[in-house]
């Protein structure tokens, strides 16, 4: 069934909602059509986009993007539950659909809040100190933790840990210590595995990568890989790949493969990684790599053949519309239609914008957003809702 009518009752509330909101600082905005698109009818009927919000605004918002429609709703949050006086809180880290439920990671709020994927409103939350990545398995949310405060300490103590999360109860029902300020995290063939950052103990960096036994939930062992890790991702080939941040000064940003099956790293690839996407064999990476030497950023574009391990383009943004943006930050493909969305985050500080790019890497329109847009989960039936 098509998601047409998804927010027909938050437009019910409008008109209350224009007249008082929980937060007199953020308007309430009403659908943009999106220009030059028309309404599709597939299996995948729109997605939403979690917007990070600088640290310490307390700005996280959610969007969503309705196909059938071809409109495109800011603030979402925010209409769908007005009795939420904060909103979302502070700073949307990750965002995952599983069952009937939209998972929003909320990462210096110490929580997930818990929302039906049809109408965003707010059905539950999961308090998790310093959370930050979720993935799902078997009826289970796994979630990466820093647990301790945020503190840049080169002599941090605190390690950090994966929750595992009931997803009928919404209940913490167990823990396992990790390294360091644990990232990106990502399940294959009954293991867990975690990139541990160490991000707050600048310079010393934590650079493992750890194993935890999914039936048992603890950790097996802690591989080195590089420094400051940040996403993995599992690919149709038993692969993982796994991105460094560098240190952002002589070491660069780096992605490396690691075989699952032969239990070793295979490759490593000269590609500064943001964030990534996997559509079939193509890893979609974008990247807006800062450097202490020069004081600037370098943005990239690049799409890694998974099958081949090698880089087919480093701009896949063919029409020059790349120079219109200032900080590429978040990366999606729709699985369907292959069309190519890119998030810009601006200045950091201000609405970004979202650019859909066809196939082909030409533009076929862009939307502001909220600040810092990052994070996407497609909605619809017949399609990996994680």
């Amino acid at each position: 069934m098509r998601n047409n009518t998804l927010f027909f009752h938050i437009t019910v509330l409008l008109i209350a909602l224009l007249l008082v909101s929980c937060r007199h600082d953020e308007p309430i905005l009403l659908p943009e059509v999106v220009p030059t698109t028309q309404p599709e009818y597939t299996n995948i009927t729109g997605f939403y986009l979690l917007n990070e919000g600088n640290m310490g605004s307390n700005k996280a918002t959610l969007d969503y993007m309705d196909y059938g429609e071809g409109k495109y709703h800011r603030n979402i949050f925010a209409r769908a539950n007005p009795s939420q006086v904060k909103e979302m809180g502070d700073v949307g880290n990750d965002l995952g659909i599983y069952g009937n439920k939209l998972w929003c990671v909320i990462n210096c709020s110490n929580k997930i809040d818990v929302l039906d994927k049809n109408t965003a409103v707010k059905v539950g939350q999961v308090d998790v100190p310093n959370c930050r990545f979720i993935k799902f398995n078997g009826g289970y949310a796994y979630v990466t933790s820093y647990a301790g405060p945020v503190t840049i300490d080169p002599n941090y103590k605190q390690r950090g840990y994966v929750a595992k999360i009931d997803t009928a109860t919404l209940q913490v029902v167990d823990t396992c210590v990790v390294g360091f300020q644990p990232d990106g995290l990502d399940i294959v063939n009954g293991k867990i595995y975690v990139a541990n950052s160490g991000g707050y103990m600048v310079p010393n960096y934590e650079n493992t990568l750890s194993v935890i036994d999914l039936a048992s939930f603890k950790q097996e062992k802690r591989l080195p890989v590089a420094i400051n890790l940040n996403l993995v991702m599992s690919d149709h080939h038993g692969v993982l790949w796994i991105s460094s941040r560098g240190d952002y000064y002589s070491v660069p940003s780096k992605l490396y493969a690691y075989d699952t099956r032969k239990q070793q790293l295979v490759d490593s690839l000269d590609v500064r990684v943001g964030n990534m996407w996997l559509d079939g064999d193509s890893l979609y990476i974008v990247a807006s790599e800062w450097s202490y030497v020069t004081m600037s950023n370098t943005p990239s574009y690049t799409i890694v053949d998974v099958a081949t391990h090698q880089v087919v383009t480093r701009n896949f943004i063919t029409d020059g519309t790349d120079k219109s943006i200032k900080m590429p930050y978040g990366i999606a493909v729709n699985a369907l239609t292959k069309d190519i969305y890119v998030t810009d985050a601006r200045d950091y500080v201000t609405p970004g914008r979202l650019y859909c790019f066809g196939r082909d890497g030409v533009k076929k329109w862009d939307v502001r957003t909220g600040d810092i847009p990052a994070h996407f989960a497609f909605l619809g039936e017949n399609i990996n809702e994680q």
